[in-house]
């Protein structure tokens, strides 16, 4: 049942080297385009790695290396408003990219996308994981790539034939997610010791890499300090000035 595949999903960064064919990812990509697109722009992209020297240098740039080496399918995913400049200029139109709407409407269409192709690939018993680590370095990643101005990487995604077995992370409660009419953050005052409660009971009995840690504490210090900050240069560099 999809609410069953939904519901298991687990980040894979160990595959069993065997390759997707030019078939299947092609399959897998068709099935993801079906995906909603703000006023149908379908402002993404996908670069598919198969160069194995390709492959190594954006593990480097990535600083994911090893789920790179034996992925059946390496992937990244890019905001890309070339191919709707081209459109404007088939129409004789100059249009404007350079917005943070813009930004906006286009990482949405690449998340979105991206979802549908993480459920297709995991309907078929493939394992995938979003390398969030290409935005590390995303000026070489795009050179690397030959990615042209309006365009740039949101995230990787490896895929392939799992060769490890985790447990389902907990998420947070619904009652934590889902406000009803008007927005209450009063109620976490209770919610998230609870939750902090339920991470640290998975983190030291889950069955690898066992750790003292809860939800709270892991994100108030991943949050402490400004991370990427080189990143609104970089978009600036790539036509998106934040009009």
């Amino acid at each position: 049942m999809v609410m069953d595949l939904l519901s298991s999903h687990t980040s894979i960064r160990t595959y069993k080297n065997k390759k997707l064919s030019k078939e299947e990812v092609f399959e897998l990509i068709s099935v993801a385009q079906h995906a909603a697109s703000s006023h149908f722009v379908q402002a993404y992209s996908v670069i598919w790695i198969t160069d194995d020297e390709m492959k190594k240098k954006l593990g480097e740039f990535s600083e994911n290396p090893t789920q790179m080496d034996t992925a059946g399918a390496v992937f990244v995913c890019c905001v890309d408003f070339k191919r709707l400049q081209i459109a404007g200029t088939m129409n004789d139109t100059s249009i404007v990219t350079d917005t943070a709407e813009n930004v906006i409407v286009g990482t949405t269409d690449v998340a979105i996308f991206s979802q549908n192709l993480a459920i297709a690939a995991e309907s078929k018993g493939y394992g995938i994981c979003y390398i969030g680590g290409v935005r590390n370095n995303p000026e070489a990643i795009s050179e690397l790539l030959n990615l042209p101005s309006q365009v740039f990487p949101v995230f990787a995604m490896t895929m392939g034939v799992p060769d490890e077995v985790h447990e389902v992370k907990p998420r947070l409660p619904v009652e934590a997610i889902l406000h009803e009419n008007y927005y209450s953050s009063e109620k976490y005052q209770t919610l998230l010791p609870d939750y902090d409660k339920t991470m640290e009971n998975y983190y030291a009995n889950r069955g690898s890499n066992q750790k003292t840690a809860n939800w709270t504490r892991s994100m108030a210090n991943f949050l402490s300090k400004a991370r990427r900050t080189h990143m609104i240069d970089f978009l600036k560099k790539q036509g998106f000035t934040w009009k």
